[in-house]
C-alpha cells in the first residue's frame, strides 16, 4: 500500500500537541480590526484546541498524528 499523503492546507493551519489533542488559531484577527475592541483582539491571539467532534476529522488529513 502506498502511504497516505498529508494534506498540506491542513499542516499550515493545525499542530498537535504532546498528547496528541490538535491545536487552532482563532479567526476574524485579519482585517475590519479597527471596530474590535483590544481584548477581543488580544484574546484572538491564543491559540485553543479543537472540539473533539473535529478532532477525529482533522487527525485523518495529519498521518503523523
Amino acid at each position: 500500500m502506498p502511504k497516505m499523503k498529508t494534506h498540506r492546507g491542513a499542516a499550515k493551519r493545525f499542530k498537535l500537541t504532546k498528547k496528541g489533542s490538535v491545536k487552532r488559531n482563532k479567526a476574524f484577527k485579519s482585517h475590519i480590526l479597527t471596530k474590535k475592541t483590544s481584548k477581543r483582539k488580544r484574546n484572538l491571539r491564543k491559540a485553543t484546541l479543537l472540539t473533539s467532534a473535529d478532532q477525529h476529522r482533522i487527525k485523518r488529513l495529519l498521518p503523523y498524528a
